[in-house]
């Protein structure tokens, strides 16, 4: 209680996020403390001196005593954190450490020359940096630091966050302010805020960042930003962050002062060798390129009648002398509307599998429209064997409230991750697809493996506008790790390292975490709708939108409601969307009576009197589940008003009023889709349920000009 009580005290803005070192309380800290009376760390490299920092940091925050600093171990309770290469001590303990790469440590209770002590060793030092991050995470979340022997790798080589930052400082579909980067003062003054971030993301072992917009300009690739670039580089090099740059592909012609940006010109060719070799003359460890090429307007190699494989191995082979990777996006669809866009990606990329070079990833979404608060897996996945396929998931809100909705993405994440693609059978998770070992027998040998997530950072104070959007960033990186991962144990020490250990406020808040994504889709797009929001922005519910340049930037397009019911029918009798997936996996989302219903009105147009699993008519079904949606979130408000004395007055401030920011346009989204849906269904309300509170038309004329985020 006493650790309680000098907790709440402190108010909190959130910027140290999960990162707080707070002293835990008494009873902890006095165990905790003879595991933790000596540091033995080398600080020779600058990877090495971030690990002691940390660790010195870390341990006098939590423990409330500094530990001493020494060069070898002289008492109980030293904690040894290196490599054989840095560490005698580490040297002489002849650990095993074969099987954890570059990356990887081992944790470990051990005794040196008599005396009880706890080693963190790796292979490189990265590795022991990962691990010392992993020792405070014990000790933030109440863990025994007694007969330790952990062994950690990562699964996925490439672990990177996409930040859509434009050099203006705009985010696109950014919900925490202006872009951290400060593109005016650097090189020359770099932010602390930027170390902060570093240290941020080596604490969940991402160590990728690609710093500019997928809906590139061309001068980031010049001079004067490279030469900005190579000091964001510089900051981040000793928390193993490398960094990448979103590409434009007709930077030959904007930028290089040629007719053609054609990716099999021997001058275009020639263009992007100089300028890798450029690149890495300036920032000898860049990591490579993420492309966006031929979809929503943006050039491409199609443009020049090439394939997406003949742009992407263009620059592969600029960077390949380099060891730098191209990280090309399958998000993909074109001016001609194809019959149904969901299938585009899997038309345009399917067939060159195989055909790229070994330093490419095809970059492909979760599922295959647009980060929707829930599609069914991609069918590329499990469809490309012998091409590396990379997860791209969405950090930031765009689909899901932005910053003022309590959404936890892990379930999410946790969902599409574990869904089984059945292309060798039971068991052929989207997981295995990613790290590589479902088709380790056909890749490339020298293929490697990736995870993005579009990044939901900004210059607000607590980074991700929200206090609980700092969870959606952390659950990234730990299935980053390691994608097999619990989305709810990451929920468990997530909370216990940002709030409390107090067991009476984790456990109800690790539970209401659980259930907002749920919720999220009850009251925005229950039973497998989707792209139903306001145009342009995404802000709010707008099924109503139609029109504009192209049908599949409506809603209409996606709900296809009429009197006789709802639903895009993706099944062999409509568009045939299902046959991209494995057999087994198309028999099932093809059957109005087998696919799971969250997927019902995803893949079928069904009628408004469909008995659902619930005896209900699909309308009463629909309706039930939009207020489902809502009532949920009135029980997160009651159960984190309930906790007020257990977490400081800032924070709890904070999540409070967004709290009820989020009730208010949950009961909107009901109410808006009701009038709307109820105008096809011709149905009364189910008895019981509550009218909208305002008419069809005045939910259709609301305008937001200056929603948050745009791309405009």
């Amino acid at each position: 209680m006493l650790g309680l009580l000098a907790f709440a005290v402190q108010a909190e803005d959130g910027h140290d996020l999960w990162m707080r070192y707070v002293p835990i309380d008494a009873a902890n800290a006095a165990a905790s403390r003879s595991h933790a009376t000596e540091l033995v760390a080398a600080d020779a490299t600058p990877v090495q001196s971030a690990a002691r920092a940390e660790l010195a940091r870390g341990l006098g925050g939590l423990l409330g005593v500094a530990p001493a600093m020494s060069d070898t171990v002289t008492r109980d309770g030293a904690v040894v954190v290196g490599t054989r290469a840095s560490s005698r001590v580490i040297a002489r303990l002849r650990l095993d450490t074969r099987q954890l790469g570059a990356e990887g440590y081992l944790i470990r209770s051990v005794r040196v020359d008599g005396h009880a002590a706890t080693v963190i060793a790796a292979n490189e030092d990265i590795g022991a940096l990962y691990g010392a991050f992993h020792f405070l995470r014990l000790l933030q979340t109440g863990q025994s630091l007694e007969n330790l022997d952990l062994r950690e790798a990562p699964r996925v080589k490439l672990r990177v966050l996409n930040h859509w930052d434009n050099l203006d400082g705009h985010v696109e579909r950014g919900y925490a302010g202006a872009s951290i980067w400060d593109w005016h003062k650097l090189p020359d003054w770099r932010d602390p805020r930027y170390t902060d971030y570093a240290r941020a993301n080596a604490s969940l072992g991402i160590n990728g960042t690609v710093l500019n917009n997928v809906n590139s300009n061309a001068l980031s690739l010049t001079p004067m930003y490279l030469e900005k670039t190579a000091a964001l580089a510089d900051v981040f090099r000793p928390y193993g962050i490398r960094v990448y740059l979103s590409a434009r592909f007709s930077a030959p012609i904007e930028i290089g002062g040629l007719e053609t940006a054609d990716p099999l010109d021997p001058a275009v060719r020639r263009w992007w060798k100089d300028k890798a070799d450029e690149i890495y003359r300036t920032i000898p460890d860049f990591g490579g390129f993420l492309v966006k090429a031929n979809s929503e307007g943006q050039p491409g190699p199609q443009d020049y009648g090439r394939t997406h494989a003949d742009g992407a191995n263009m620059l592969a082979d600029a960077l390949a002398p380099h060891g730098g990777t191209v990280m090309w996006r399958a998000f993909v669809y074109s001016h001609e509307e194809p019959d149904d866009r969901a299938k585009q990606a899997y038309t345009e990329f399917v067939p060159h599998d195989g055909r790229f070079r070994g330093n490419v990833l095809v970059q492909v979404k979760n599922g295959a429209i647009d980060f929707q608060p829930r599609e069914p897996f991609h069918p590329l996945f499990g469809a490309m064997p012998k091409t590396p396929l990379m997860m791209e998931f969405q950090i930031t809100k765009e689909y899901l409230g932005f910053a003022t909705h309590l959404v936890y993405l892990g379930p999410l994440y946790e969902e599409a991750l574990k869904a089984d693609t059945r292309v060798r059978g039971p068991g052929s998770t989207v997981a295995k697809v990613i790290d590589g070992s479902l088709h380790g027998d056909t890749l490339p040998k020298s293929r490697t493996t990736g995870m993005a997530g579009v990044a939901n950072i900004g210059a607000d104070r607590n980074w991700s506008g929200s206090h609980f959007d700092q969870a959606n960033w952390y659950v990234f990186g730990r299935m980053a790790w390691n994608p097999e991962s619990s989305a709810r144990a990451i929920a468990d020490e997530w909370v216990r390292m940002t709030f409390s250990n107090d067991a009476a406020f984790v456990g109800p808040v690790v539970e209401m975490m659980m259930g907002s994504r749920e919720a999220a889709v009850d009251y925005m797009t229950p039973l497998g709708l989707h792209h139903l929001m306001g145009r342009g922005h995404h802000y709010g519910p707008g099924p109503w939108v139609e029109g504009g340049p192209r049908a599949d930037w409506t809603s209409v397009y996606y709900h296809r409601a009429s009197r006789d019911g709802i639903g895009f029918d993706r099944s062999a009798t409509g568009s045939n969307a299902v046959a991209q997936y494995a057999p087994a996996v198309a028999d099932e989302f093809g059957d109005v009576e087998r696919v799971p219903e969250e997927f019902l009105l995803w893949f079928h147009h069904v009628p408004w009197d469909h008995r659902t699993a619930s005896g209900r008519p699909l309308w009463d079904e629909l309706v039930h589940r939009y207020t489902r949606g809502v009532d949920y979130v009135k029980k997160m408000r009651g159960t984190w008003q309930g906790l007020e004395s257990r977490v400081d007055a800032e924070r709890h401030a904070q999540v409070a009023s967004f709290l009820g920011i989020q009730e208010k346009e949950a009961q909107w989204w009901r109410d808006a889709s009701i009038a709307y849906f109820q105008t096809f269904s011709g149905r009364p309300l189910p008895e019981g349920e509550a009218p909208p509170a305002h008419s069809l038309e005045y939910y259709e004329s609301l305008q937001f000009p200056y929603a948050p985020g745009d791309g405009k």
